[in-house]
C-alpha cells in the first residue's frame, strides 16, 4: 500500500512542488489549503498519479477545518504517515510600530496556530493507528534563524516553529512520531518574486537577491520523508548559494 502524506499549501509554491515529488515518489498524498481551483490545478500537474490524491480545502488556522481536514485522510487512507506543515503568510514589510493588530494576530494564525493544529491532528492520528508512528516535518524558514528588516510577525512565528518542532520531536518519541524541520531560503516561488526587484538588506541597502529552483526543495522533503522512523533529520537549511543570510549580510 502506499505511504499516505498530508500536505498544506498544496496549492502553490513549495507545497505544490513537493506534493507533486511526493506523488512522483509513489506516495498517496492529501492536498490542503484555501483555494479549490488551486489544488484542483496541482492535481491537474500529476498526470497518472492524480489518482492517488484527495483534495481537500482548508484554512489551517480554522481548527473546524483542520479536523474536517484528517477526518477525510482517515476515511480514504485510514492512516497518516507524513505531513508537511507547509502552509504560512506574511504581511508587507514595515516597522514594528506601524504593523496592525490585525495584521499580526493573522500571521500568528496562519503560521504558528495552523501548524499547531495540524501538528496536533496528525500526532493524535499517528499515535492511534496501526502500526504506529509517522513522520512531521515544519517548515520554518531562514527567519527561524535570523530575521529580515521590518518583519517582526514573520520572523516570530518562524521562530516559534522551531520550538514546537523541538517539542514534537521531544514528545513523539514514545509513539514513534518523529519531526523535524526545513528552512528554506529563497525559493523560486511567486514569494519570492520580489527578490528580483530587489529587498530591504540589513544595512539599509536594497538588492537583487539569488533564488533557487523550488524542486530542489521538493526533492529534500521527499528525501526526509522517505527515512525510516528509526533516523530523523531534525533541522535541514537549503538555501540559493549566494542568498545572503549568513547574519543577512
Amino acid at each position: 500500500m502506499s505511504r499516505i502524506a498530508v500536505v498544506t499549501g498544496a496549492g502553490s509554491g513549495v507545497g505544490r512542488a513537493s506534493a507533486l515529488h511526493l506523488l512522483k515518489a509513489g506516495w498517496s498524498v492529501a492536498l490542503a489549503g484555501r483555494r479549490r481551483d488551486a489544488l484542483d490545478e496541482t492535481v491537474g500537474m500529476a498526470g497518472d498519479a492524480a489518482a492517488r490524491t484527495l483534495v481537500v480545502p482548508t484554512d489551517v488556522g480554522d481548527p473546524h477545518a483542520v479536523t474536517a481536514l484528517f477526518a477525510a485522510v482517515k476515511a480514504k487512507w485510514g492512516r497518516c504517515d507524513f505531513l508537511f506543515n507547509n502552509a504560512g503568510g506574511n504581511v508587507r514589510a514595515g516597522p514594528i510600530e506601524d504593523l496592525a493588530y490585525e495584521d499580526w494576530a493573522r500571521v500568528v494564525q496562519i503560521n504558528l496556530t495552523g501548524s499547531f493544529l495540524c501538528a496536533q491532528a496528525a500526532f493524535r492520528m499517528m499515535k492511534e493507528q496501526s502500526p504506529q508512528g509517522g513522520r512531521i516535518v515544519n517548515n520554518g524558514s531562514i527567519s527561524a534563524h535570523v530575521p529580515r528588516p521590518d518583519s517582526v510577525a514573520y520572523t516570530s512565528t518562524k521562530h516559534a516553529v522551531t520550538g514546537l518542532t523541538k517539542v514534537l520531536a521531544l514528545d513523539g518519541r514514545k509513539y514513534d512520531i518523529v519531526s523535524g524541520q526545513i528552512d528554506i531560503g529563497n525559493a523560486a516561488t511567486p514569494m519570492t518574486d520580489r527578490m528580483t526587484g530587489g529587498v530591504k538588506q540589513a544595512d539599509g541597502t536594497v538588492k537583487v537577491e539569488p533564488r533557487m529552483d523550488v524542486n530542489h526543495v521538493a526533492e529534500a522533503i521527499v528525501m526526509m520523508a522517505g527515512l525510516p522512523l528509526e533516523s530523523n533529520i531534525q533541522f535541514l537549511t537549503i538555501a540559493a548559494s549566494k542568498m545572503p543570510w549568513i547574519a543577512r549580510g
